[in-house]
């Protein structure tokens, strides 16, 4: 069952994409909204695991709301196509142009049921931790590596493999390995953490993790104490 909030500051297309839905079997509209802020006021309190959200809003866009609910399926609509590369870049399951068509949304929502499977079978790799945005869930498939940030050390930027980092707050790294999946990550130094699906080759003297971007990789110190815990890691 997709349960699904409609996100759309504009109400003649909010009222049309509802009508639109009801008539799709297996999919409960549980709440449709036309303000991105009253939305995340009430998001915590509702059972919803799919999300149609209109990018182009005055003051809060889709993309940000994106980042917020990376749990969730994420369809995005729009009237304006340049938005396009930045949702995919934020893994959504499906971008749709105005105006909506039911064939159309019925792929979106195909998709989306796929993504909620493949998410469900993942999603012992979910963490939950403080970052600079409140609590913050992180797909531990996703991070490429993890940084002790210069600004404080009781903080990190985890950075993720489609380039966004995320800030948590005041967590050691011996903490944040605890909760990381057993035996996908290691610490290779004072400073830094890998997911070891994240390393593209190594050194003796380095290591490098994927990233998306320009370069898309980033070579990191494996320091003397740390390498003979590494290589063995790599041959679990």
């Amino acid at each position: 069952m997709i349960k699904c909030i409609l996100l759309d500051d504009e109400l003649p297309s909010l009222s049309y994409l509802q009508a639109v839905c009801q008539d799709f079997k297996g999919v409960e509209i549980v709440k449709s909204f036309n303000n991105p802020y009253k939305f995340l006021e009430q998001s915590n309190n509702l059972d919803f695991n799919t999300c149609i959200l209109d990018i182009h809003m005055p003051g809060m866009n889709g993309l940000d709301i994106a980042k917020r609910l990376p749990d969730k399926a994420i369809i995005f609509s729009t009237a304006y196509k340049e938005y396009a590369a930045d949702a995919f870049d934020l893994h959504a399951v499906d971008y749709l142009r105005k105006p909506y068509q039911a064939d159309r949304l019925q792929i979106a929502f195909d998709k989306a049921v796929k993504w909620l499977q493949f998410f469900e079978e993942s999603s012992l790799d979910i963490i939950e931790l403080n970052s600079n945005q409140g609590k913050t869930r992180i797909n531990a498939a996703l991070i490429s590596y993890i940084e002790v940030a210069d600004h404080d050390r009781r903080d990190k930027y985890i950075n993720m493999t489609d380039g966004q980092h995320i800030l948590a707050k005041n967590i050691s790294l011996e903490e944040l390995i605890t909760l990381l999946p057993t035996g996908k990550f290691c610490q290779i130094n004072r400073r830094n953490v890998v997911s070891l699906a994240a390393v593209t080759s190594y050194t003796a003297q380095y290591v490098i993790c994927k990233i998306k971007g320009v370069p898309p990789e980033v070579q990191l110190i494996l320091s003397s104490p740390y390498k003979a815990h590494f290589m063995s890691s790599l041959t679990v």
